[in-house]
This record gives structure tokens, C-alpha cells and sequence, in this order.
């Protein structure tokens, strides 16, 4: 390969990878081969792969956490949660996962004020476990998770301004379960700090803008650009966290 190609291969790497959003310079971060769903929360960034392994960014480099096959990994204030690829629950206790019993998840979140919340296979009902028990389980006895009046597909919460969940390719908000209209979502997280963001079903990333005490639905969608089509987004520390629909973790740090 002469000089001259190599610049050119340089340069359209360097395009590729790097690309303006409205926080600052989006790039490419610790590298985990095919990710499909990332979490981020307290500081801590969890992941998982597309034989279901799940990682925690330890520096700048990933970690496995355990050879047990999840299919989502949450991480927040209630601690380290995963649900497996049969659908039960897991906390991180004592530098391992500790199975709970109780109700079945394909998804949870522990984004929220020490509670932690998800949503079960087939019929997408939505549960709570409230902050007591969620802190203070230690991998013994039965969880009693709260039903929710609402059939969700996906579910997240922050410390501040609520939960959001999606349903039907709709947007909700808590308060009563207010619609939030405008877009079709496949997912929507919340980051620790009340920061709403979503992933369209063609693969666009918006943050929900206006959210304040008065409004905490807020009051429109904002697009993040991105070059590539995205399959999930976290929030943390003024840092977003991308998984591409090709499997790159891309970071944007405002």
C-alpha cells in the first residue's frame, strides 16, 4: 500500500467513526465485538454481546461478569440486574449473579430511585420492585414485585421526573400514563439524572427536550445525528452511549 492510499484508508476510517452531534464529538469506545444492548448508570457502563455474555467497562476495557446468558443487563442505583435468556432475574451480589425468584423478565431497569423495574415475556406486563427490596437483596428468598397497570415493551426509569415506558411503538410518560406523541419509538431510556432518549424503529436516536419539574414529559423530540443506524442508546454523566445496529459501542460525551 503506497503513502497516499493509506492517508486516504486513514481518512475514511477517521469519517467513519467520527461524527458531529450536539453534545460534542461522538467516537468510538472500548472495543466489544458484536454488542447488541448497553446500560449505563452511577458511573458504571454494562453490556451485552450477541451470544448474550454480558460486560462491564472496567477503564478501557470490558470485563465478562459471568458465563450465564442474559438477555438484558441494567445497572443504577438499585445495583446490578440482568434477566437470562429464559427469562429469570439475576442481582449482582458479592462479584456474582444471585438468581431471584418471583416473576419472569425479558427486560429490567435499575435506573430508578433504588427500585428496579421490567417488563415480562408474552403478555408485556409491566412490574415494580420497590427500593427496599431491591437494595437489600442478597440472592436469598422470593421478591415481591409490583404489577403495573400497563403492558409495556420496553421500561425505564431515572431519580428524577419518572419512568417512561414503550408500548404498541408508543411513547409513555408515568404521570397517569400520559402519551407522549410524535415519533414511534423501539425503545426509550432514561438516564440517572431524568435525561429521556429514544431509538426510532429505523434505527435514529432523539432526546426528549423541555423536561422540567412543571413538564416532566417534556415538550418535543430532538434528533442526536448519528451516520449509522442505531439499536439502543444509555445515558450517564453527560455521556451517551450508542450500540449500532452493526455492533460497535459508540460513546458522545457532552
Amino acid at each position: 500500500m503506497t503513502n497516499h492510499q493509506s492517508q486516504i484508508l486513514t481518512a475514511t476510517v477517521a469519517t467513519y467513526l467520527i461524527m458531529i452531534c450536539h453534545f460534542s464529538l461522538i467516537y468510538d469506545a472500548p472495543e466489544l465485538h458484536n454488542a447488541q444492548q448497553i446500560d449505563a448508570g452511577l458511573g458504571n457502563v454494562v453490556a451485552r454481546d450477541n451470544v448474550n455474555i454480558a460486560y462491564s467497562l472496567i477503564g478501557e476495557h470490558w470485563q465478562t461478569l459471568s458465563m450465564i446468558r442474559f438477555k438484558h443487563v441494567s445497572v443504577g442505583p438499585a445495583g446490578l440486574w440482568g434477566c437470562d435468556t429464559t427469562n429469570r432475574v439475576y442481582k449482582f451480589v458479592a462479584g456474582n449473579f444471585q438468581r431471584s425468584s418471583g416473576v419472569s423478565l425479558q427486560q429490567v431497569d435499575a435506573g430508578g430511585n433504588d427500585h428496579v423495574v421490567g417488563v415480562q415475556p408474552n403478555n408485556q406486563n409491566a412490574y415494580c420492585l420497590r427500593g427496599c427490596n431491591a437494595l437489600t437483596y442478597s440472592g436469598k428468598g422470593s421478591l415481591s414485585w409490583s404489577s403495573l397497570a400497563k403492558k409495556m415493551r420496553y421500561y425505564s426509569c431515572g431519580t428524577k421526573f419518572g419512568c417512561w415506558g414503550h408500548y404498541c411503538n408508543l411513547v409513555s410518560f408515568n404521570s397517569c400514563w400520559t402519551q407522549v406523541t410524535g415519533l414511534y419509538m423501539k425503545m426509550v431510556e432514561v438516564g440517572t439524572d431524568g435525561s429521556v432518549f429514544g431509538v426510532t424503529k429505523d434505527g435514529k436516536i432523539f432526546q426528549r427536550d423541555g423536561i422540567t419539574n412543571q413538564q416532566q414529559e417534556g415538550t418535543h423530540w430532538v434528533p442526536v445525528p448519528m451516520s449509522m443506524t442505531v439499536r439502543h442508546v444509555s445515558y450517564d454523566l453527560g455521556t451517551l452511549w450508542a450500540v449500532t445496529n452493526s455492533g460497535l459501542v459508540m460513546k458522545c460525551t457532552g
